[in-house]
């Protein structure tokens, strides 16, 4: 199993307030990686740091063989670490079609529409009146029309029914399965991302509680209301 991104003893936060108390995260090429707990568990400075929009108080942060801990944010990007906000970050007064040229710059356009084809459908609507689940799927093929190698997805689920919740998901396990792509999903609510992940850490209080297998996670834990 080859570890595209490795994290270790990362401390971090917002000012003088401390929100990450020494994390270690592996996140495997190819699979997709859950990391879960409730609000305020440190799920979104973790991802936030990961891509650089946050810098460190300690430890160290590996993508692939090259220590990115001191990297800028751009960089990271242009190396192929994508970050999906949780406000989707989609530029709400352009079309559609001008998002994805903005995402993809000279990507892979179509391939958005190939994933979610309603994007296809509403090409020259405006981005800020389309639905939520279809304001996500916009803001997801970020991860589909440009290069990526490790893509973090904040709270995906956000407000969104479950049948799309599970679309969206399929898309990334798609993505995991045929580019090698490391994904992680950060999600408050374990029932709606563990049956999609290979790997699951639970933060509680901006530090690791359990990190392993999904069949492996203690009941007591699977529970949103118990993390």
């Amino acid at each position: 199993m080859s570890i595209e991104l490795r994290v270790r003893g990362l401390r971090a936060g917002y000012g003088p307030v401390e929100v990450l108390h020494g994390v270690d995260l592996d996140v495997p090429a190819g699979q997709v990686t859950a990391l879960i707990g409730r609000n305020g568990a440190g799920k979104t400075t973790l991802l936030r740091t990961i891509a650089g929009l946050l810098p460190t108080a300690g430890g160290t942060i590996r993508h692939g063989d090259v220590d990115i801990t001191r990297r800028p944010a751009y960089r990271r990007a242009r190396d192929g670490v994508l970050l999906v906000p949780d406000d989707r970050g989609v530029f709400a007064d352009l079309t559609v079609e001008d998002n994805l040229r903005l995402f993809g710059r000279d990507g892979d356009a179509p391939a958005a529409a190939e994933a979610f084809p309603v994007l296809g459908r509403r090409a020259r609507q405006v981005a800020g009146t389309l639905s939520g689940g279809e304001q996500q799927m916009l803001a997801l093929s970020r991860a589909l029309v440009r290069p990526t190698r490790v893509v973090l997805v904040d709270e995906l689920s956000r407000g969104l029914a479950a049948p799309v919740i599970a679309q969206l998901y399929r898309v990334l396990v798609g993505r995991a399965t045929d580019t090698g792509t490391a994904i992680v999903l950060a999600e408050p609510d374990p029932a709606a991302v563990l049956p999609f992940a290979d790997l699951v850490y639970v933060l509680s209080r901006g530090t690791v509680i359990f990190a392993g297998e999904p069949a492996d996670l203690p009941p007591v834990l699977a529970s949103s209301t118990r993390i």
